[in-house]
């Protein structure tokens, strides 16, 4: 028997109009032959799929994908240019935190205001009222004009209100990311209680730490279109894809996963119609067991998102033409999951004769802190004498112990000619690290402890 959809979504699309200069609007509107003059934007084209009883489901994608556009469809703060909604149940929404506040009303007013626009009678908001305050921590201050609190106590009590009146669809847009590390600790509590007890949750949020470790389904989206529809690693390993800027091959993929795909493509071969020189472009393998690039084969870093502002320095006798990060699936990525095994590649032309090059990496954090790296020197690796024209491909495989965050990854080729240290190229910054992670601890990496515990002086 299948469950109960209480969200279907059927080929919405919402289209805004852009005008280039506010007198076209007016000139549109009274225009007797019905002139236009604005460009259409379509935030979301066609979108279908549900969300059945209880299933939390994220929606992910980069920015301008539509995410927050479908969320405001749901909750009715957004009407579709076309298509159909089904909302079934009771929702509360964290949107905008505070939106529907009123400025001038105390937290208390704003509390009941709110409860009422949500469907709940005084009474039942008499009820509530105990475990929204608790939860809020504000104090006396719910006594006082909101215009009076600070941006953390606005924050508190707007999430305090919308995760505590029991609703039975909860519609979340980053909301999570607000507030000190303690109150976000406290409203990810509160999410896995209403989770547990049944309550249907929508999530949009970058965090794919939380998406993984909360999601039943999860939802890719781009540029306002479907791409696909899963379980959460599936999906983040898709939308990496497109962070990578593989969008092309990534269709090409789904495309082959359809019904009568392989069938499809075992025909066009027969008939000869590959590289029939239509001129698209098509990803190249990904490089064999050494880290090797064979000729012929596209580059690792154009499946990255590679920094276009790197500083790079060196007399130009070496060249790392490419580089790669790979994850412990062997899928080329800038997103890394922590405690995966995960290896960097680099690939060094020379253009001179050295006799012995040292190869580097360094992971540094978003404010330049070096927190991590080694060389081949370090450790012991053997590198032979290189004359020009050689090529050296180099793998740096290791655990990933840091915390989930940002990165930035930079390496270099050196070496020591008379007791001188001598670079012959170096990249800095050359390209991000997302590390993904669902256990964060105390500081910049993980000692991965194992702990035990024992009650009542129990021995070990």
């Amino acid at each position: 028997m299948s469950a109960e959809r209480v969200i279907e979504i059927k080929d919405v699309t919402k289209i805004y109009k852009l005008y280039d200069k506010p007198i076209d609007r007016l000139k549109e509107s009274m225009s007797l032959r019905h002139r236009s003059y604005h460009k259409d934007f379509y935030a979301l084209r066609g979108l279908s799929f549900f969300v059945e009883k209880g299933q939390t489901v994220g929606i992910i994608g980069t920015n301008g994908s539509g995410k927050s556009t479908i969320l405001k469809i749901i909750t009715g703060v957004l009407t579709p240019t076309a298509g159909e909604v089904s909302v079934k149940g009771k929702i509360s929404a964290l949107l905008e935190l505070g939106a529907g506040f009123n400025m001038d009303y105390t937290g208390i007013e704003n509390i009941y205001m709110n409860g009422t626009m949500m469907g709940y009678s005084k009474k039942e908001m008499d009820d509530k009222l105990a475990d929204i305050l608790d939860f809020a921590e504000i104090g006396d201050f719910v006594h006082q004009p909101v215009k009076t609190y600070s941006s953390g106590m606005f924050v508190r009590l707007a999430f305090a209100l919308a995760i505590n009146v029991e609703p039975e669809i909860l519609i979340v847009d980053e909301a999570l990311s607000v507030g000190d590390v303690f109150f976000q600790s406290k409203c990810y509590r509160r999410m896995e209680e209403i989770r547990k007890n049944g309550t249907t949750i929508v999530m949009v949020t970058h965090d794919m730490g939380s998406i993984i470790k909360y999601c039943d389904k999860v939802i890719l989206l781009n540029k306002g279109e479907y791409i696909a529809e899963g379980p959460a690693g599936r999906m983040v390993d898709l939308y990496k894809k497109i962070l990578a800027g593989q969008m092309e091959s990534l269709r090409e993929e789904l495309a082959a996963r359809k019904p009568g795909a392989k069938e499809a493509e075992q025909k066009k071969q027969a008939d000869g119609a590959l590289g029939d020189g239509s001129g698209e472009r098509r990803a190249g393998p990904e490089p064999d067991a050494a880290g090797k690039t064979p000729p012929g084969r596209g580059l690792m870093r154009e499946k990255l998102t590679i920094n276009a502002n790197r500083e790079e320095y060196g007399d130009g006798r070496a060249e790392i033409f490419d580089l790669g990060l790979v994850d412990a699936r062997g899928s080329l990525t800038n997103l890394l999951l922590k405690g995966e095994m995960f290896t960097i590649r680099e690939r060094i032309r020379f253009h001179a004769d050295i006799e012995a090059p040292i190869f580097t990496y360094t992971i540094k954090d978003r404010k330049g802190t070096e927190l991590t790296g080694t060389n081949t020197l370090f450790e012991g690796a053997p590198v032979k004498p290189v004359k020009a024209g050689d090529v050296y491909d180099v793998a740096f495989k290791q655990k990933m112990t840091l915390q989930g965050g940002e990165y930035l990854l930079s390496m270099s080729c050196t070496g020591f000619e008379g007791g001188e240290h001598v670079v012959y190229h170096r990249l800095y910054d050359v390209a991000n690290i997302t590390v993904i992670s669902n256990k964060n601890t105390v500081g910049i990496y993980d000692m991965e402890p194992e702990v035990e515990t024992a009650l009542n002086g129990g021995g070990w």
